[in-house]
This record gives C-alpha cells, structure tokens and sequence, in this order.
C-alpha cells in the first residue's frame, strides 16, 4: 500500500485554524495530525486544541485516491464523524458545527487506493451515536457491513437507535446492484438506505433520506453483480 498526502483544516470558536497535514497509508487507519508548518511538532488533534470547539470544516479530509471515512476518536469510541473528499474535489466546506475537543482526542483517517473495493457507511443518529460500518465485496453476492471498532452488524450495535444522517462511499459503481446499501429488518425486507458515492469522482455528501430506525438482527446489506 502506498504512503500519501492527507490535508484538513478546521476552524475553531478562538479563530484559530487548525491545519492538520501529513503522510497516512493506503488501505490502512491512521491518524492525521497537525501540520509541521504552521506548529512545533506534529501532535494528535485533541491535544493541539484541548477545550475548543470546532465551528466549521474548511477543507474536508482529502487524499489522492479518495477516502473512505474520517473520524475523531474518543477513548477508542467514534465521537464524531468528519467529512471526505479527493484532492480537487471539494465542493462543500462544513460539518462537525459545535463539536468540542478534550486531550486525547484523535482524527482517524482511511485512505483507499485507486481499486479498493472497501464499502464505507456513516451515520448518525437522533441521540447523536456515530458509527461507521465496512465491507470489502469480493464478488457477486452479499456483503453484510460490520462496525469497525466493535465488528458487529448495524442490528447488534444500533439497537433502538434511529438514523438521521448517513452517507456511503464504494468504487464499485455499476456493480452495485443495490446502488449502494440497504436497511434490511428482521424478516429480510428493505426498510432504507443509502445511495454510494466513488470519493473519487465527487466529495461525498450526507444526507438525511433513508434512514431507519434499527432493532436487533437488522443487516446493512451490499449487493454487487461482480
């Protein structure tokens, strides 16, 4: 996997941007942290802004070959999703409006490689839980997503939680035959979903169409032709 580029910018509530800039790997999570140019040293997010609030995204997280997902991590847990692009294809400045940092905090970063086939699926719902859920389809057939901290299905670690915003990214796009991802409940019927969006082509955006209340034994659910 290759070593490239990523680049963020965040206004806070002082006025101060914070510029974060630096080497992340292809097809691997990790941490993007400030850029040397404009601090010291190179330090995690949390620390460089301890106690600030984030009002406004200026520059989402980009990368060469598109990202598949951005969050800032939270003793390990998703506290708060951040938006993606490519290099060049910004369209839509905004989002994290109001999230405040405490020391610790991390921003995670998963850049994909030109044909990585990973399906990445944000949301959020009403009581504010984030999550993001992947798959990597190999073929024809199903691929049921799982959340990458936990490893469960959307059912086990949505329960009784309702979707308000999500958004979805996948290079696969003829081959998806179910356009993106399905919301199926118990009984195996769609009851919403999310169209998916090749980071590489344009920046993805959320929306708030689709979304479900989820219960136990629901499945996000991937299908592709090939």
């Amino acid at each position: 996997m290759a070593s490239v580029t990523a680049h963020a910018t965040f206004m806070l509530n002082t006025g101060e941007l914070v510029d974060l800039s630096g080497t992340v790997t292809e097809g691997t999570e990790t941490e993007l942290k400030t850029s040397t140019t404009y601090s010291v040293s190179a330090v995690s997010l949390g620390q460089f802004a301890n106690g600030k609030t984030i009002t406004s995204v200026l520059q989402p997280v980009t990368v060469p070959n598109g990202a598949g997902y951005a969050y800032i991590s939270r003793r390990g847990e998703i506290a708060a999703l951040v938006p993606v692009a490519t290099d060049g294809q910004v369209a839509h400045p905004g989002g994290l409006l109001g999230f405040t940092l405490q020391a610790g905090d991390i921003l995670q970063v998963m850049a994909n490689t030109a044909t990585n086939r990973l399906f990445s699926y944000s949301v959020k719902t009403a009581s504010g839980v984030c999550a993001i859920f992947t798959g990597t389809p190999s073929g024809a057939g199903d691929t049921d997503l799982t959340h990458i901290v936990s490893g469960q299905g959307i059912g086990a670690a949505l329960t009784g939680q309702t979707i308000v915003s999500h958004t979805a990214t996948s290079v696969d796009g003829s081959k998806l035959s179910s356009g993106g991802v399905l919301l199926l409940n118990d009984r195996g019927l769609p009851i919403g979903g999310c169209p998916a969006i090749s980071s590489q082509a344009q920046q993805p955006m959320a929306t708030s169409m689709g979304g479900a209340r989820i219960n136990l034994n629901f499945v996000a659910r991937v299908t592709c032709s090939s």
